[in-house]
């Protein structure tokens, strides 16, 4: 059954959720849900679907309805205690140089996007206080403008100071997850657990689009699966050339999730590419690729998945600009 609600009065943290899709949609609901003063960032149809309709979250976990506070600016942020970014990695640059000016000295913002670098590359434009660092776990996509469909993956979100303490505010930020009732940790050690996601997003998400195939097609054909081996050793190779704490151990945990996510399962990346629209291919590959360069690390196999899909993303960028 859907459940409907609208806000409570008694609010505990002002959050701002930039990004309603499979994520922002997901985990901003769940805060809004829970009675936290949430205040979604949305442009075109989606701005318009939840100003009409509210948003619906389809969710293996429980459907919920909302009808939210929703904005097409960033005025918000002028009093918020927590910004939770949730558009893909290729567009966090330019949402930060549009909310610096706007920040409070005491907000937080928490990165949630794919990709081994986003603390880093926000750390070129925010100031150091406002930012921590952090990962979401979820398998979910908008089905329609306003429709998040969540159909698998206990959804968690992994976060933690860039300098590894145990501080006040990423206590309050867990109380506030806690409320919401969705998994959450605070990380002693978020540089390593980002890269752990990366090892195992980068690892598949494009070859999935260059194979066109689900996960489970890829992980059951021998030669597609080394492929995949090949892919994630390269990563830990560059991820313990930058002195990430990266182990052998970690590429078998990483295949004993890929052998336990449902069958059909396919990557944002993948349907990103396959649908004709940007992607994080440069976040993904392409990050690791271009590291190798420098690091004058041979990355073979991801040379190959990168520089055989870029011509594709040129393109679906070129279209995207109109």
């Amino acid at each position: 059954m859907i459940r409907i609600t609208t806000f409570k009065e008694n609010y505990d943290m002002h959050i701002v959720i930039i990004g309603v899709g499979g994520v922002g949609g997901y985990f901003g609901g769940k805060l809004a849900l829970a009675g936290h003063s949430t205040t979604f960032i949305a442009r075109g149809a989606t701005f318009q679907a939840l100003k009409q309709k509210g948003l619906e979250v389809k969710s293996i976990k429980g459907d919920f309805h909302i009808n939210p506070k929703v904005e097409d600016n960033f005025d918000s942020i002028r009093n918020c205690e927590l910004v939770l970014l949730c558009v893909k990695s290729w567009q966090i640059e330019s949402i930060a140089r549009q909310i610096k000016p706007l920040l409070p000295a005491h907000a937080t913002v928490l990165p949630l996007q794919n990709g081994a670098d986003n603390a880093e590359r926000l750390l070129k434009i925010l100031n150091k206080r406002n930012l921590i660092a952090g990962l979401c776990r979820i398998v979910s996509k908008i089905e329609s403008p306003g429709v998040i469909d969540h159909f698998s993956y206990e959804p968690e979100i992994v976060f933690g100071e860039i300098d590894h303490s145990l501080s006040e505010r990423v206590k309050k930020i867990k109380s506030a997850f806690d409320q919401a009732g969705f998994k959450n940790r605070i990380s002693g050690n978020i540089q390593r657990d980002v890269w752990i996601k990366f090892l195992f997003i980068a690892s598949i998400s494009a070859a999935g689009a260059l194979t066109r195939s689900v996960l489970g097609v890829m992980r059951e054909d021998n030669y597609l699966r080394n492929v995949l081996v090949q892919t994630a050793n390269e990563i830990i190779t560059i991820g313990q050339a930058l002195e990430v704490e990266l182990v052998e151990q970690d590429l078998e945990k990483c295949f004993e999730i890929i052998d336990k996510i449902d069958y059909n399962t396919t990557m944002s990346l993948q349907r990103d590419m396959m649908e004709g629209r940007p992607s994080e291919l440069e976040n993904f590959n392409g990050f690791i690729v271009r590291k190798g360069d420098e690091l004058e690390i041979e990355t073979p196999v991801n040379d190959f998945i990168y520089y055989s899909l870029r011509p594709m993303e040129l393109k679906a960028r070129e279209t995207a600009r109109g």
